[in-house]
């Protein structure tokens, strides 16, 4: 199966997460199932200088960016560290994180969330 770029739906998602701005995001699956309900999310985000996703904690999940373009600053449980392209940030369930972008381009991810262990269905 291929989904062509034109074929994934588009969202904007004002201040995510108590975050700043508004987040483009690019839906790469169309639902669940397409993860084999192991996950919820497979998404493109897109941060427009001064945006954010603010800072919040997953249970029962785990989130993963992989930096694909620009820079970003990245809280990891209160540790903020630049990423850059190729970087990969792992938010394991019982953890916080939050993403922004302080430059001045635009700053481009992928974005995993999965399913732990521990979630009940």
């Amino acid at each position: 199966m291929i989904r062509k770029a034109e074929e994934c739906k588009k969202k904007f998602n004002e201040h995510m997460r108590d975050g700043k701005g508004t987040v483009e995001i690019t839906e790469l699956i169309a639902s669940p199932e397409e993860l084999n309900q192991k996950g919820r999310l497979f998404s493109r985000m897109t941060l427009n200088p001064g945006c954010s996703i603010g800072f919040h904690m997953h249970e029962g999940e785990s989130e993963l960016f992989c930096m694909i373009k620009g820079t970003a600053e990245y809280n990891d449980n209160g540790e903020v560290k630049t990423v850059y392209p190729g970087d990969v940030m792992i938010c394991p369930s019982g953890t916080s994180h939050g993403i922004e972008n302080c430059s001045d381009e635009p700053a481009e991810f992928i974005a995993l969330i999965l399913y732990s262990d521990q979630k009940e269905e």
